[in-house]
């Protein structure tokens, strides 16, 4: 019956090309002096293909060489295990030639195909690709080495026999009476030489990695050390060498600080870090690829040698090349992999990256919502990755596949995954990082994984297709339903013409594809889904997991106060009231996060646990400021639009700020804050209180002081106190601090609040010489 559908299937083929070939004559239908002989043609070319062979588990063994390797040996036994699973039968494993005449399974190469030399040819195949061909009833599934060899196995079994991993705990495995397979010749060589997902889930699992063809730069066999990017810290460790050495260190402004670069035109900084790599290599000697990259920040040295490189060189990047270069001749028979990222983005003049330096270029600022090759302009990604493959074909693309920010919301970028691979491989970037959620559950990690391991192997593979395979056999009955609002998100971002960074937020979608009445129409396909799969627990647990990264956005955006439906509070006849359905949202999904195995809903932290309780302590605090609520402020010194919260109305809109600064707090970058309150009439006030925050590592301070002011009539002030900041500003946790001033029975209209910054980041500070910030939330008044 399967060779039956086979040929059925080969004959549909064949009439599909024979439509083809009728629109490309422009040739109708009617014409049946054209129509007879052209279908005569076409079917009698698929009716001559060579007949297939039927295995059965008892009569077709799996011969391997008599001196197969471990990997060789595993893939053999896999190969037997899904033939037995599939069949009921399970196939012997044979060392060795066979002297009989039996139809065989050849795993692998060796002396046992050689008699298939005149036939089969493994040039070209390189290390990963593999054939999988009968001839005549005898089948060979080999590559050039083991790991060809295993792909070839897996390879088979998808392509073949119809066996899908859509995770390591979901699997679908067909049943047969017998395997039943047409002529087959099939030859596959992978476009991209190295291909990782930095997902935990479902990386993890060394399973799915082989049978999906994956790459991980951290197994035992692997070529790559245990350094991988941002290396100068490693190898030249400011700890150990800047009390001594800071001219090893970058140079801002005529000082060295510890926290930025190494200041590559000294030649000792190369004396030493090459000393250093050596010590590493010498632990794993058998390693190829070794990065020496810079740190993550963008305090490039400025001394007079290195401006010197970076004109010659036509900017920071050529003065890095010129010095990994170096490094690189000292390790002939390594590969040192180098960063192109932020300010080394862009390809430099006058130097090309010896054959051994890898570029390991990043794709961090670009636009997710439309393929890389339709950006414009001199600036862009697009160029840097031109001007580089015209340089180099040793690149590794590392390239962010998430909403990096924000690791659960939803992001609706499927549509550019294919395209931006394709112009990837295109300019000479055979090495793909792609960088997921990493330990964490994000939005859609199963399925994004599974299309992306896909195309990591053939880019050219139909996106929809594999989207359609996925959740039919993951998600079920409510498989319909996903893709429907997996379509209708596209969509919407897609008409909307916004962009869609890695950096973002859900309310960022909120006149886009996460507007209220979007949210609506998602919401009720997952209710359609969920109750499509009422009475299966393993699938249901699967479309909750799936609904996550909605109800996060719901959420986020009705900390806003969008309408009546998106917002945690209602207005009352007595005031605002928490909205106890919101609340009881947050405890369904703050559970569901937890059953389905998140761990953190943003890149550095904003775990389940903890985001509940900033939650309830936003609900529990906001919406409460008995004379400020609503009032109109007056900015007399600049706020930054950098993080849009809606102006100078943030102060007193009633909503608190939480751990996040981007959320309602109101920025100032360099420059102190002033600000007035109009209260609207003269009121006895006892209690102002003003928050802000201290996030060192994003250069936020508290301010170093905070005075009070009052006034009748917004002419004359009077001056009630100042405070000091107390917290150590080196205190690199976040938290935040509440000013706050006892005014006695002060009479007043206006208050007046200035909030002394430090403008620039201290000398010890990462961001030194730069701008700092202060960001302030609301301003209560009793």
């Amino acid at each position: 019956m399967f060779f039956v559908l086979c040929w059925v299937r080969e004959i549909v083929l064949y009439l599909s090309e024979f439509i083809k070939m009728l629109h490309i004559m422009r040739l109708p239908f009617y014409k049946g002096y054209v129509f007879i002989p052209l279908l005569c043609f076409f079917l009698s070319q698929a009716c001559s293909e060579k007949k297939g062979i039927c295995i059965t588990g008892n009569d077709y063994p799996i011969i391997i060489s008599a001196d197969a390797d471990s990997v060789t040996q595993k893939s053999a036994l896999a190969l037997a295990e899904y033939i037995f699973r599939i069949s009921g039968e399970r196939p012997e494993i044979i060392t060795g030639s066979m002297n009989t005449n039996t139809p065989a399974i050849f795993i692998g190469r060796g002396e046992h195909t050689a008699s298939f030399t005149d036939e089969v040819t493994f040039n070209g195949l390189g290390s990963d690709g593999f054939l999988i061909k009968t001839l005549d009833q005898d089948l060979l599934i080999a590559g050039n080495t083991p790991e060809g060899t295993r792909n070839a196995v897996y390879g088979f079994l998808e392509d073949y026999l119809g066996c899908r991993m859509y995770t390591p705990d979901a699997m679908y495995v067909p049943e047969m009476e017998s395997i039943e397979l047409p002529s087959i010749d099939d030859r596959q060589v992978p476009v991209f030489t190295f291909r990782e997902l930095n997902y935990q889930w479902p990386m993890t699992s060394r399973e799915y990695r082989q049978w999906h063809k994956l790459d991980k730069k951290s197994d035992p066999e692997a070529a790559w050390g245990h350094l991988w990017v941002h290396t100068f810290d490693d190898l030249v460790p400011a700890e150990k060498y800047f009390e001594q050495h800071p001219e090893y260190f970058t140079e801002i402004d005529g000082d060295r600080i510890p926290g930025g670069q190494l200041c590559l035109s000294n030649p000792e900084v190369l004396e030493v870090l090459t000393a250093n790599l050596q010590k590493v290599m010498d632990s794993l000697p058998e390693k190829t690829f070794w990065s020496v990259s810079q740190n993550d920040n963008y305090l490039v040295c400025q001394c007079e040698e290195c401006k010197k490189l970076d004109e010659l060189y036509g900017g920071p990047s050529g003065t890095l090349i010129h010095f990994v270069n170096n490094v690189a001749r000292r390790f002939p028979d390594k590969v040192i992999s180098t960063l192109a990222y932020q300010y080394t983005r862009s390809a430099p003049e006058n130097i090309v990256p010896d054959e051994n330096v890898n570029i390991m270029l990043c794709s961090i600022e670009c636009d997710r919502s439309k393929p890389i090759s339709e950006e414009k302009g001199d600036q862009t990604f697009l160029k840097d990755l031109q001007d580089w493959g015209k340089l180099t074909d040793n690149i590794m693309i590392w390239d962010y596949v998430v909403q990096f920010r924000n690791l659960l919301s939803p992001f609706p970028n499927f549509h550019v995954l294919q395209p931006n691979l394709v112009l990837f491989a295109d300019n000479n970037a055979f090495m793909m990082f792609q960088q997921g959620c990493g330990n964490n559950v994000g939005e859609f990690s199963d399925l994004r994984t599974y299309i992306i391991a896909r195309l990591l192997w053939d880019p050219d593979r139909d996106v929809q297709e594999i989207i359609r395979d996925f959740t039919d056999g993951y998600y079920g009955k409510a498989a319909p339903y996903i893709r429907d609002y997996i379509q209708k998100m596209h969509t919407a971002l897609l008409r909307s013409g916004k962009t869609l960074y890695i950096y973002g937020y859900p309310y960022d979608a909120i006149d886009g594809y996460l507007s209220p009445l979007l949210i609506r129409e998602y919401t009720g396909l997952f209710d359609k889904a969920e109750e499509a799969v009422l009475n299966d627990p393993v699938l249901m647990q699967r479309v909750k997991t799936a609904r996550l990264p909605l109800e996060y956005a719901i959420l986020e955006i009705s900390m806003r106060n969008v309408d009546e439906e998106l917002s945690f509070f209602l207005e009352t006849e007595e005031g605002w009231k928490p909205n106890p359905e919101m609340k009881e949202r947050l405890e369904k999904f703050t559970n569901q996060a937890k059953l389905s195995g998140v761990t953190r809903y943003e890149e550095g932290g904003k775990y389940p646990d903890e985001y509940h309780k900033a939650m309830l302590h936003y609900v529990e605090n906001s919406m409460k400021n008995p004379l400020g609520l609503g009032k109109p402020v007056t900015l007399l010194t600049e706020h930054s639009e950098i993080y849009p919260v809606g102006g100078a109305k943030a102060l007193t809109d009633g909503l608190i700020g939480t751990l996040d600064f981007h959320f309602n707090w109101l920025g100032f970058h360099g420059e102190d804050m002033e600000a007035i309150i109009d209260l609207g009439e003269k009121q006895r006030i006892s209690l102002v209180r003003a928050s802000f925050l201290q996030e060192v590592k994003s250069w936020i301070f508290l301010p170093q002081e905070v005075s009070l002011y009052v006034s009748p009539d917004n002419q004359t002030w009077e001056f009630l106190q100042s405070l000091n900041n107390r917290a150590p500003e080196k205190q690199d946790d976040i938290f935040t601090e509440e000013f706050s001033f006892q005014t006695g029975q002060a009479d007043a209209r206006y208050i007046r609040i200035i909030a002394r910054s430090m403008k620039q980041c201290p000398s010890w500070h990462i961001g030194a010489g730069g701008k700092s910030w202060i960001f302030c939330d609301e301003v209560i008044v009793e």
